[in-house]
């Protein structure tokens, strides 16, 4: 393998253990799961910005924190499957900033709730599981995504270094 895949495998792995902590983190407080999901883990869903080892990262780190807290099978398989569409959608509009967390926050807003009432069983209508989990990810990806993207954007190159 050269250089430049080691690197990008390596990144991509830092953050999926990374994405896993903070699910773990999060889960510990109550965080990271139910109706309205503050995921800090989500906040890394802006790094597609900054690198496309991201991707993977952020897919396996979600497909892990789902396995290892305990998700159903649907949550494991599909609502990962929510981060990796977030995470390509991140990647295709990193030219505008601020729209960087908008796949993301759809993808999770528009897919969560159905593993939520297929999955685990709740009752609640699609509609308001919607709007409570949108809101979850507004504070996870728009908010502290958005502060992490404007932080990171002065050492990215220190911190996601790769080689060209």
């Amino acid at each position: 393998m050269n250089n430049k895949k080691v690197q990008f495998l390596t990144l991509a792995a830092m953050i999926a253990a990374l994405y896993v902590v903070l699910t773990f983190i999060a889960n510990a407080f109550g965080l990271a799961s139910g109706a309205i999901q503050v995921r800090l883990s989500e906040a890394l869903a802006i790094l597609p910005f900054f690198t496309p080892a991201a991707i993977p990262g952020l897919y396996i780190g979600c497909l892990l924190a789902n396995l290892l807290t305990g998700g159903c099978l649907l949550d494991i398989l599909v609502g990962s499957l929510a981060s990796l569409i977030g995470a390509l959608g991140a990647y295709a509009v990193r030219k505008w900033k601020w729209l960087v967390p908008l796949p993301t926050i759809i993808a999770n807003a528009l897919i969560v709730p159905f593993v939520l009432i297929h999955g685990y069983g709740l009752t609640d209508a699609w509609w308001y599981l919607f709007l409570t989990v949108g809101v979850g990810e507004i504070i996870s990806c728009g908010i502290l995504g958005m502060g992490l993207l404007l932080v990171l954007r002065n050492y990215s190159v220190q911190l996601l270094r790769t080689t060209d």
